[in-house]
């Protein structure tokens, strides 16, 4: 076929085996697109058809595609799911979980490694070295399962936790293995060789655990609102990772998982960024890695004679085999239930890149033969098979199993409404929004734009409706609901107030627009009014925000809690609010409060089983708030609870916090907390603080109906 390129005529070569890349990104990306349809009718899982399509196109197959076409993509796309392994992983759960962890990756590697060993050099009779090399690769194991989890959404529990902490544990011990086996042979296993090896590795993890969180910290600080960069920079230090591991004499699986580690807390769950690195791979990299599985699998080795036929056999009910008592013997220890166990089992039974980039050395350097090569081959075949359909059952009846668990829904859902004017403050009020915001809630995130009612009214909505366009793009880029509310009215005060009655609003963002001013009763201008005049006004949830840099670059959280505040009516929904906004942006949570409020903050969290880093600080009175300075970073974002006037936990001293705010923590993200209170919901006359009790909070403890719900599902403990 001829083609024309600036006046050039061109050959097209379109015979098979296809070698031009047009055409054969073309098939992928149709397969890729079709595959999965066309199998989901016979409710076979969509990583079968993948595997599948690429036996047919690939070299033992049809031969429709040159050989070796596809192993950049492919090879990125095995990068990319260890990378998102490490960056779903809850890392909380996981410090909470890791002698699971540490567990499971034990039995995952002892057990294939010893019944292995038996197997091939008693049943198979090979030599010493070949034992090792083929025991070793029955211990590995790799994700292919992994996007059927995340797509069930049930990466959160213990169980999949589990099996991606041993994961990493099982595989890094079996490709020092190798280093050591090819060492060997090479005859180079000397004194020299260990100390290069433990000093290659120490450098290799400081680099990706230490430097890359602060490099990506210091990126996203001073490159805020392009987006792209954002992506190509994390994409950029995955295969940057991938290459130091090869470079410390590991494989770069390795560094592709930490690297999605060590950018855990940089990206918010929740976040763009998140969302369109997900869509990425699931969209394009995995399922290229997928198809080039299938490429290298051979159904033909079952042709080659008995031999063949029996070290496939035997490697292919040894590698299950030995996978599933590792996941029984799991169980067996935490007391997990039967679908989880088989969670574990499918997540860990398939083998593939790591199991052949082992017995590809070996072959390579003469350690085994054809049979076992092929016989692996087989094996990879057949594991990814019982990987995914296991994985798709079991994963399937965990996720109805936690649905059930989840209390019944509201009748009175949260609505948040996110009054704003100034484009620029705007995505980080609706970032906050879309963070605190409960996952399971059907309600949207309401952007809402207050026009004055004047002449100049007709015009102002015009430019108003630009902007609100603008937030519905970048809400939209994150998949959540958002419904754009535009209002005409005497002020911006009530037309804040008005939107929130009709709408139902429980929570209400705002922006800190002057953070400069001095004026003890003024906290900054919101839209040309005070915001005194929307808290008289407004009796829900009140946040006040003022965003100096991304708020996933905290590393801690600082949560300042006055005298008194657990009686106040909305404190268990705030304080819930806040502890997914540190789950959200992954910092640690500190709280500086008083004893009773101690008390019963620790009561709440024993309530929800909450699984993230807290810790407690005491504060005398609110005088002494200003000691904060002295232990507060410009890293940290600090969240401080007011009180409206007249309220239980309200003290003078809070009408002068802002502007203390202002002087003292200019360059923090701040976010200032005036809770929920029924309208005139004040303090009876006569009634003193030191006459209360805990009963209010224990009474709201133990009819959890509406507060609570949202932490609950999130940071759920073992299920």
């Amino acid at each position: 076929m001829m083609q024309v390129l600036n006046g050039t005529v061109l050959l097209l070569d379109v015979s098979l085996p296809l070698k031009d890349p047009v055409p054969i990104f073309s098939l992928v990306l149709f397969i890729i697109l079709l595959a999965p349809i066309i199998l989901r009718k016979f409710r076979i899982p969509s990583i079968i058809g993948l595997i599948i399509a690429g036996m047919a196109i690939g070299d033992h197959g049809f031969k429709i595609i040159e050989k070796g076409s596809l192993s950049l993509l492919s090879n990125a796309g095995l990068l990319y799911i260890m990378f998102l392994a490490g960056l779903e992983l809850d890392m909380a759960e996981f410090r909470k979980n890791r002698h699971r962890s540490l567990v499971f990756g034990a039995f995952t590697f002892f057990i294939p490694l010893l019944l292995g060993f038996v197997v091939c050099h008693y049943w198979l009779h090979f030599n010493f070295m070949a034992t090792l090399l083929v025991s070793s690769m029955f211990a590995t194991h790799t994700l292919v399962a992994y996007p059927l989890a995340s797509r069930l959404g049930i990466t959160k529990n213990e169980a999949v936790t589990v099996a991606v902490g041993g994961t990493i544990i099982t595989d890094t011990a079996v490709l020092l293995i190798l280093a050591i086996i090819t060492g060997a042979a090479a005859g180079n296993l000397n004194t020299y060789f260990w100390v290069r090896l433990g000093v290659s590795l120490a450098v290799f993890a400081t680099i990706i655990l230490w430097i890359f969180p602060m490099v990506g910290r210091w990126f996203f600080k001073k490159i805020k609102d392009d987006k792209t960069s954002h992506f190509i920079f994390v994409l950029a230090l995955v295969f940057l990772a991938g290459f130091l591991a090869e470079l410390a004499g590991v494989e770069a699986i390795i560094g592709a998982f930490l690297a999605g580690l060590a950018l855990n807390q940089l990206i918010p769950h929740t976040s763009t960024l998140m969302n369109r690195i997900a869509f990425v791979g699931n969209a394009l990299f995995i399922p290229f890695f997928l198809i080039g599985v299938g490429m290298i699998v051979d159904l033909r080795v079952l042709l080659k004679g008995p031999e063949a036929l029996l070290i496939a056999g035997s490697l292919t009910i040894m590698a299950l085999f030995s996978k599933w008592l590792a996941a029984f013997f799991t169980q067996l220890s935490f007391k997990y239930s039967p679908t989880q166990r088989n969670v574990i089992f499918g997540l860990s039974g398939s083998h593939a890149a790591a199991t052949i980039a082992v017995i590809l050395i070996g072959y390579n350097m003469g350690i085994i033969n054809e049979n076992v090569l092929n016989g692996t081959v087989l094996l990879i075949l057949v594991t990814c098979l019982v990987s995914s359909f296991v994985t798709e059952n079991a994963g399937r009846r965990l996720a109805i199993i936690e649905a059930e668990r989840k209390p019944e829904k509201d009748d009175t859902p949260e609505r948040i409404l996110v009054p704003v004017s100034n484009p620029i403050r705007m995505e980080a009020l609706l970032d906050l929004a879309v963070m605190i915001k409960d996952p399971d809630a059907d309600t949207p995130v309401y952007p809402l734009a207050v026009v004055q009612d004047d002449e100049e009214a007709k015009e102002k909505i015009h430019i108003t409706n630009k902007m609100m366009e603008t937030a519905v793009i970048h809400a939209a880029a994150t998949e959540s609901q958002v419904q754009a509310i535009t209002r005409i009215d005497l002020n911006v005060a009530d037309g804040i107030a008005r939107a929130a009655r009709e709408l139902l609003i429980t929570d209400v963002i705002l922006g800190w627009t002057d953070k400069t001013s001095t004026t003890d009763r003024l906290f900054g201008s919101i839209f040309g009014t005070t915001l005194d005049n929307v808290l008289q006004s407004v009796w829900e949830t009140v946040y006040v925000c003022d965003f100096s840099h991304p708020m996933n670059t905290a590393k801690k959280m600082v949560l300042v809690l006055p005298r008194n505040t657990e009686y106040e009516k909305g404190f268990l929904h705030y304080l819930q609010k806040m502890m997914i906004l540190a789950k959200q942006i992954g910092a640690r949570l500190t709280i500086y409060c008083q004893d009773k409020t101690r008390a019963a903050v620790e009561a709440f969290i024993q309530y929800i089983k909450i699984s993230a880093e807290i810790s407690f600080k005491p504060l005398g009175e609110m005088e002494d708030f200003l000691i904060l300075s002295r232990e507060v970073t410009r890293d940290d974002l600090l969240v401080v609870v007011s009180a409206r006037k007249g309220t239980l936990s309200y003290n003078a001293y809070l009408e002068h916090i802002p502007a203390k705010l202002s002087r003292h923590f200019k360059d923090n993200n701040l976010i200032l907390v005036y809770p929920e209170q029924i309208e005139m919901d004040f303090m009876e006359p006569g009634v003193q603080p030191e006459d209360l009790t805990l009963a209010p909070i224990q009474e709201q403890l133990a009819n959890l109906n509406k507060l609570g719900k949202a932490v609950k599902r999130i940071f759920k403990g073992k299920q």
